[in-house]
Formats: C-alpha cells, sequence, structure tokens
C-alpha cells in the first residue's frame, strides 16, 4: 500500500527539524481490540498517490468520524470495514479500485464485502499549516446505514475544557486504530520500528501531555509507567475516549517510530461540532 506523498514530504521535514507534525498511523502499545470496540472501522481510499487507510468511529447510522488529512484529497468513494483483524501477513487483502485515478465505486466495493461512502473534510482544516486553526477533522458519509454496531457517542462540548494541568497529566485517554505496530524486527538491528503487519484493531491508554484551544497532546510512549503507549502510522482519525466518549481524533506523531507525543485533534470545541451538525450529529 503507498504512502501518501503528504506523509512523506510531512516525515522528510520532521527528520530534518523534529518540529514538523507528521499524519499519525498506528497504536505503538497496547493490545489487539477483538470486539471492544466494534464501531470503530478501517478506512481505505485513494488520492493522486495511490491507495491509503486510516481509521473512523461509527458516530451514527450514516457517520464515521476521522481526521481530514484522511478525507481532503480522497476521490471515489471510501471503503470501510468494521472487521477487527484484516491481515496477518502480506498480501494485502484490501480491494484494488478498477481505475485507481478515479478511487473505488459502490458497486466494485459491495461487490468485493465492503461498505462504501463519501468522505469530507473540515472546510477550515489548515493541511497542518497552522496550529491554531488545525481543524482536521473529516467525515465518510455511508452510502448505506449501518445496523447491528452501536455507534459511539460524542463527549459534550468543551468536556476537555475542565482537565487543566495537573489534572490533565492524571487523565488516562483510551485511543484505537488500524495503524502500524511498533516493535522489535524478527532479525536485524533490534530497534523498535513500524511494522505493516499484522493489521488489526488494536487499543491502548495514554496519559495527557497538554491541552490547546484546538489539540490534545498526550504522551505516547510506552516506557511511561503511567499508560500503555500511544499511536502511529494508519492510526490517523481514530478515537480517542474520555469515560467512553469521543474526545478527539488521531492526528500527528512527532518522531519516526511514534514513541513520543502524539497530537489529536479536539472534537468537542464549537467550531468542529458546528461542522459535524451540519451531517445530523449534535451541536
Amino acid at each position: 500500500m503507498k504512502a501518501r506523498r503528504t506523509f512523506i514530504a510531512l516525515l522528510t521535514a520532521l527528520l530534518t527539524a523534529l518540529v514538523t507534525a507528521t499524519p499519525a498511523a498506528a497504536v505503538t502499545g497496547g493490545d489487539p481490540d477483538g470486539q471492544r470496540h466494534p464501531n470503530v472501522a478501517l478506512i481505505v481510499l485513494y488520492d493522486a498517490a495511490g491507495r491509503y487507510r486510516c481509521s473512523a468511529t461509527l458516530v451514527s447510522p450514516t457517520v464515521l468520524l476521522t481526521a481530514a488529512h484522511c478525507t481532503a484529497d480522497a476521490v471515489g468513494r471510501a471503503a470501510v470495514t468494521f472487521e477487527t483483524s484484516i491481515a496477518e501477513a502480506p498480501p494485502s487483502p484490501l480491494p484494488v479500485a478498477a481505475d485507481p485515478a478515479a478511487g473505488y465505486t459502490q458497486a466494485e466495493l459491495e461487490a468485493a464485502g465492503y461498505r462504501s461512502g463519501t468522505a469530507y473534510a473540515h472546510p477550515a482544516y489548515s493541511g497542518f499549516t497552522d496550529f491554531d486553526n488545525w481543524n482536521d477533522v473529516g467525515v465518510v458519509v455511508l452510502d448505506r446505514p449501518v445496523t447491528g454496531i452501536a455507534p459511539a457517542p460524542l463527549a459534550t462540548t468543551g468536556t476537555l475544557d475542565r482537565y487543566a494541568q495537573p489534572v490533565l497529566n492524571k487523565t488516562l485517554f483510551e485511543v484505537v486504530g488500524y495503524g502500524t505496530e511498533v516493535r522489535k524486527p524478527d532479525s536485524g538491528p533490534q530497534k523498535p520500528e513500524p511494522m505493516g503487519y499484522p493489521l488489526l484493531r488494536r487499543y491502548t491508554t495514554s496519559p495527557g501531555q497538554k491541552l490547546t484551544p484546538q489539540l490534545l497532546q498526550l504522551n505516547g510512549n510506552p516506557a511511561d509507567t503511567r499508560g500503555g503507549g500511544g499511536t502511529c502510522f494508519g492510526d490517523s482519525g481514530g478515537p480517542v475516549f474520555l469515560d467512553g466518549r469521543i474526545v478527539a481524533v488521531t492526528s500527528y506523531t512527532r518522531t519516526a517510530n511514534c514513541r513520543y507525543i502524539g497530537g489529536y485533534q479536539r472534537v468537542e470545541i464549537p467550531v468542529v461540532r458546528q461542522w459535524l451538525a451540519t451531517f445530523g450529529l449534535p451541536a
């Protein structure tokens, strides 16, 4: 599966400056999710660079919540699956579009056994250029409603405003996604690195680190005894839960091996909630 060109450019900047945010992709610690979060989905899309994947959460029978950097440049339909385990090893079983330049069609996805939907990005998404107006939130509107899976509830507006320091540092958040697991390779130098397989849904916990009007930062180091790890490449768009409600979605990481600070777009702020209300979600 090809990485997005935007991701490669941002990663290059990250490695040279260590200050640029990079789209996040997989859980660095934690455990296989099983059916702990059945409403968290894998989404697969195409853009001009090819096929890529992100994570998302069902928040109504027809709407998945994800990140804008997962949806902003998408072409065609998004492929959606709630299967908890996708593949233990290569080759990838994910569908290939008949015309990659146009992306998936609803018909070919349904024929392959996947749900389909249309991707949208917040109109004020800054494209990782403005921390004060980050707005890295997107949705996928499904072509057919989901039955048999309960949507995840959104936290009420301003929930995180009550978690200023030192309370934030003492608070554990739960993160979920289909990103790359960070572990030591089977052979060669034993330095932990992101691994593309197995491709499955994972979850872990991360303690709060910093809060801004737009962003929640969590400590994703699995060596931190307060939590189990963080998120990495592929977890983008996946949920951050607090007391069972979504307060943020995975946005960026600050290191190439995802073992440091993770950045998460707050979704309980007015600029996000007002936009989500246009898709029938509570403001």
